[in-house]
Parts: structure tokens; sequence; C-alpha cells
């Protein structure tokens, strides 16, 4: 299991507005959904992950920097607000390790030939399958 990262409060900015769905006449006097705003560079992340989180996330991220996580599943501001703080640990987890480096391999000689018979063989094939010519 992936250790959790410790996320400051004082980065985290909420905002509660109005959510659709189920609730009847109470989801309209209630403002249960939840707008989480966080700026990326004071999560306190090393650079790499930083720089991993804003490409991965470049899609939430707004002008000022901030990734901004709406929550509106529950009927509960508090369930809302614990499912927003959840979504973005899950993404800090994905930002934070390193991709492994690809290392760029060439076919050896006998998948070439082995490519090329094959090509050869169906390209043979093809050809005896056509009318044949009056020549």
């Amino acid at each position: 299991m992936t250790q959790e990262y410790p996320i400051s409060e004082a980065a985290c900015e909420f905002r509660f507005i109005h959510a659709s769905g189920p609730g009847g006449q109470h989801v309209n006097k209630t403002s249960t959904a939840v707008e989480l705003r966080v700026a990326v560079n004071l999560l306190g992340l090393p650079p790499g992950p930083a720089q991993r989180l804003r490409d991965q996330q470049r899609n939430r991220i707004n002008r000022q920097g901030q990734i901004v996580i709406q929550a509106d599943q529950h009927r509960s501001q508090l369930k809302n607000r614990k499912a927003a703080l959840e979504r973005l640990q899950r993404m800090i987890q994905q930002a934070l390790p390193v991709p492994k480096k690809r290392i760029a391999t060439k076919p050896t000689k006998a998948a070439r030939r082995r490519r090329l018979d094959n090509k050869r063989q169906r390209g043979q094939t093809k050809s005896a399958r056509r009318k044949p010519t009056l020549d």
C-alpha cells in the first residue's frame, strides 16, 4: 500500500456550491457540493513530481496554477470535502513515482529476416489469387 502524502490545509481553498442530483427540495437550499482549489506550488512537492502532476492534470489546472476538483457525489458537505481530498491524494500518488526510461532496442537480424520472409510469402499468396494473364 502506498503511503499518503501530507496535504496542507492552508494550501487548500474550499468553496461550497449548490449540487445537482438527488436531494429533493433540500438540494435547492443547501450548498453541499465542494469545489477544491489548491495551488500546485503550495503542495510542497519536489520539482519532479510537481511537474508530473502539472503534466498529468493539465486539463484541471487553471491559469492561476490551481488544480480544481469538484465533488458532489454525496448529500453531505463533509463527505464531499473528504471525497475531493481523496481525489487530490490519488492524483499526487500517481505523480510521485518516477517513470521508467524506455530503452530503444533494435529487432534482431533473425526477426528482420522472418518479417521479410512472411511479407514475401504473403505477397506470393496474394499474387496466386489473381486471375491468370493471357501472355
